[in-house]
């Protein structure tokens, strides 16, 4: 049940509470004054026929010594008292009132239907106006709820972009100063905060790495002029490494700097494939799968990154067979590990947080990153039967060519 549901039941059954509570206030005090009138009245008559009898005059509607008086009443009476009593035992409502008068009972009755009647009368207004009032108030609180519930919705969709990644998404300030307009400023600077603290963080990183450049391609080079031995080889692993690592730090700042363009040609997906397990240095070591073979238009570069990247990570996180499966321009990248961690799950790849030991968590955040170059969807799951899989789809860029029925068909003869 939505919150703008919540509210309208909420306001809605309490004013349908309200309204029965009044209702029966009212029902109760209309009662009560319309008796108390009758019996005043009924009693103000039977003193005057008690006067009447007393001096030798009956009045015509006068009942002395009845045979059938209600009990209550005949108590009362037996007692010397004057008393009124309502009736409601028999088929219509009736009030009496009686006095002694020496030896005598003089008593007056009066029919009580007329303002049982009035009471009815009064309930069916009562009912009616309490359900249109519960109408009114059910669709102010939906009309209530449904303005605050886009408000809401809207502070959630734009705090689902941000946590996205997408840090330019800004809720439209409204005037006020309530609650939610607390909120939509809360969301805003919060935005604002983070995207600083995101963008020094990514203009720190990518000027150490600009300002080692010129550093580590030295050393790279005086590595190269060592004399050969086991120390030589470890400076050489470690120079290469300390450069591969500087330049995934300035591919990744110029991704989120948006200066990378995509280069576009027509190939075939089973081909890139295998050039990019190639590329990873895993080309025994992968199984690859061309179930379906695209032709797709793409930039091949990026691609091939893209893929060098899912297939290096596959071997330093997973175990087992790792499997490039190609089938109608998706690309799955498997392997048979503990599979994704769930933070990667639930954010997406972020760089220098991996969720364990090893890596820095630049090789999936560039693939991501190229992957929107490319405007492909890059996806990470962890399949029911385990492993992790990773799935580039580059469905979008299919031109409609078949390279199994392509390759198929016969040759053209020409003129």
């Amino acid at each position: 049940m939505g919150l703008r549901t919540k509210i309208g039941v909420a306001i809605t059954a309490t004013a349908a509470v309200v309204s029965v509570l009044i209702g029966l206030v009212v029902h109760h005090r209309t009662a009560l004054n319309q008796l108390e009138t009758a019996r005043e009245s009924l009693d103000q008559r039977v003193v005057s026929a008690a006067e009447d009898h007393a001096a030798g005059l009956d009045r015509p509607r006068v009942i002395l010594n009845p045979h059938r008086l209600p009990e209550p009443l005949r108590r009362a009476v037996d007692r010397g008292r004057r008393a009124t009593y309502l009736d409601r035992s028999g088929p219509e409502p009736t009030l009496w009132a009686a006095t002694r008068v020496g030896d005598d009972v003089v008593v007056l009755k009066h029919p009580y239907t007329r303002q049982i009647r009035n009471l009815e009368e009064l309930d069916e207004v009562l009912w009616l106006a309490g359900g249109i009032g519960t109408a009114l108030a059910g669709v102010v609180g939906v009309a209530l709820a449904t303005v605050a519930g886009r408000r809401l919705n809207a502070s959630a969709r734009t705090a689902e972009r941000i946590a996205d990644g997408d840090l330019t998404a800004r809720l439209r300030p409204r005037g006020g100063k309530d609650e939610l307009a607390r909120l939509i400023h809360a969301v805003n600077t919060m935005a604002d905060a983070l995207a600083a603290r995101l963008q020094a963080e990514r203009e720190v990183t990518a000027n150490i790495a600009h300002e080692l450049r010129t550093p580590v391609a030295g050393l790279v080079a005086a590595a190269e002029l060592l004399p050969p031995g086991r120390p030589t080889e470890l400076v050489r692993e470690r120079s290469h490494r300390v450069r591969t690592l500087m330049e995934d730090v300035l591919e990744v700042a110029r991704l989120d700097a948006d200066a990378e363009h995509a280069e576009t040609d027509v190939r075939a997906l089973g081909e890139l494939t295998r050039r990019a397990v190639r590329a990873a240095g895993s080309g025994e070591k992968v199984e690859v799968r061309v179930v379906r073979d695209r032709l797709v238009e793409t930039d091949a570069r990026r691609v091939e990154r893209i893929l060098a990247n899912l297939v290096t990570n596959a071997f330093r996180h997973g175990s087992g067979q790792v499997v490039a499966e190609v089938d109608d321009g998706v690309i799955r990248i498997c392997d048979r590990g503990p599979g994704f961690p769930e933070q990667l799950l639930s954010h997406g790849p972020q760089r220098f947080r991996t969720g364990s030991r090893a890596g820095l968590g630049l090789g999936l955040t560039i693939a991501v990153g190229q992957a929107r170059v490319l405007g492909a969807r890059l996806t990470f799951t962890n399949p029911p039967g385990g492993g992790a899989e990773a799935v580039l789809d580059l469905s979008d860029a299919i031109r409609d060519v078949d390279v199994d029925a392509a390759s198929s068909a016969p040759p053209d003869d020409g003129d």
